[in-house]
Order: C-alpha cells, then structure tokens, then sequence
C-alpha cells in the first residue's frame, strides 16, 4: 500500500479508529491533515507519527458547520489538492428509547450523520474539478441493524447508507470513488464515550467493544480497502454476521436481537 504524496484529511482523528487510520497513512508515505474537538490529543497523535512535519492538526467540532467549511478550505490550500476524505467523527449511544432525552438524538444525528455531510460537501467541488478523490464514511454493524440502546446512533449510521449509496451512484463516472465502511466491534474507547439518555458519558461500564478488533489492525484492512477503492467493506467479527442473518433471515434475527444482551 503506498500513498506516498497522498493527501487525506480524517475527522475524529484523536483516539480510537481516527488515530490509527492517521499512524497507518503515515506510515504509509500519506500528508495528513486531522481534525477532532481536542487540539492536545491531536498534538499527541501528530508528535507519534514518523514524520510529524508532514501532519496537519486542525481542531474542529463537525456539529459547527462552518467551521468544517473553513477547515475543508484549508486543507486543500495548505497541500494544493485533496486525494481522500475520512468521515470518521463520531459518538455512540447506550440508552432505551424511552430514556432518551430529544437533544441526544439531535446531538448523535447532528455529529454522525450531519457532520458528514457537511464535509463531503466542503471537499467535494474540488475533488470534481479535479477528476479523482475518495469519500470515506465509517458506519457500523449499526448501520444495517437496529439493536436496544442504540436508536439514534443506528438511525445515523442507516442514514449514511442512504447518503452514500446515492452520492456513489451520481459520481461513479466523475473519478471520484465512495467507499462506506462498516466495522463491528473495535477496542476502543467509543463504549466509553457513548451518550446516555441524558447526554452524559457512559463511563467505564463493561462493553463487548473491550474484546474487539485492535485498531491498528483494523487500519491496517482499512487501508487495503481504500487501495482497493472498494465500494463497501464489513469488517469485524463474529457480530458481523447479524448483518448476513438480516439479509436472509431478518425473521429470526429480529427474535434473537430481542434476546440478546447488548452492551
């Protein structure tokens, strides 16, 4: 895999499945442009890097939509021109419908469904002048399946599918390649960091996340992926067969999602 002179801006950058997409295009010969909320932890990540100078930080909040225009605009002055886009800024939720304050469900929308729109908005002009780029989006088994303790963020991740789906279709023939990925169980902090019904943190409760997929070798098949220009790649483990049983069996699988403890 070499995208040496490649310029990639990734969103949610600074932990989790961001930092080691960011290591991984590193690593691989890629300029880097990173954005999420905390500048330190972007620091962090840059100063890991082989070669640092070569990493752009610029904080950003996706749910301020102007400043992921500003920021779209400055990537692509800094380096010239942008080869790939990762929609990757996200937020998980762990709470039954009935427990969900309205604002959590604009906040998981707001960030993993809107945030993403508003940046392949931002870069999309340039990369149809240019005749070439890729749009990533990262979604989630959620995306094709709707568990307990997950409505919102299901919601969002369904309505990235749709968003996605349709903006490959219009520019398939216009160089630019669309590539939606759907991850299952990754140890990282996301279970962590997930929205209660209230809106603060889940906290330190146990999670099927702890037992995932590291995230480096998730970047790792990640990067392949892109190498590739797939159009849409599922990895994960053992829980990415629900989206198999949805398709041929959703019957049963329903009956099993109602059984199922999810965490």
């Amino acid at each position: 895999m070499d995208f040496k002179e490649k310029v990639v801006w990734i969103t949610g950058a600074s932990g989790g499945i961001g930092e080691h997409l960011t290591y991984a295009f590193a690593q691989a010969g890629a300029k880097v442009a990173i954005s999420a909320r905390k500048e330190a932890s972007l620091l962090r990540v840059q100063a890991n890097c082989p070669r640092p100078d070569e990493i752009l930080p610029l904080p950003l909040d996706v749910t301020d939509y102007a400043r992921v225009r500003e920021v779209a605009a400055q990537v692509i002055e800094h380096y010239g021109y942008l080869n790939i886009l990762v929609n990757n800024a996200g937020i998980s939720q762990r709470s039954l419908v009935k427990d969900t304050d309205f604002a959590v469900d604009q906040k998981l929308m707001a960030v993993n469904y809107f945030g993403a729109v508003v940046a392949t908005k931002a870069v999309l002009p340039t990369m149809l002048h240019q005749g070439f780029g890729q749009i990533v989006a990262m979604s989630s088994v959620a995306g094709k399946i709707g568990t307990p303790y997950r409505s919102a963020y299901a919601a969002a991740k369904h309505a990235l599918h749709g968003f996605f789906d349709c903006l490959r279709a219009e520019v398939a023939d216009q160089g630019i390649n669309v590539l939606l990925f759907t991850p299952g169980y990754i140890a990282t902090d996301v279970a962590k960091n997930a929205m209660t019904g209230d809106g603060s943190p889940n906290g330190d409760a146990p999670s099927a996340n702890d037992a995932g997929m590291p995230p480096d070798i998730f970047a790792q098949k990640a990067l392949r992926a892109i190498a590739k220009q797939r159009e849409e790649v599922i990895i994960g483990g053992f829980e990415t067969a629900t989206i198999y049983l949805q398709r041929f069996v959703p019957g049963i699988l329903r009956k099993l999602i109602r059984r199922v403890k999810v965490t």
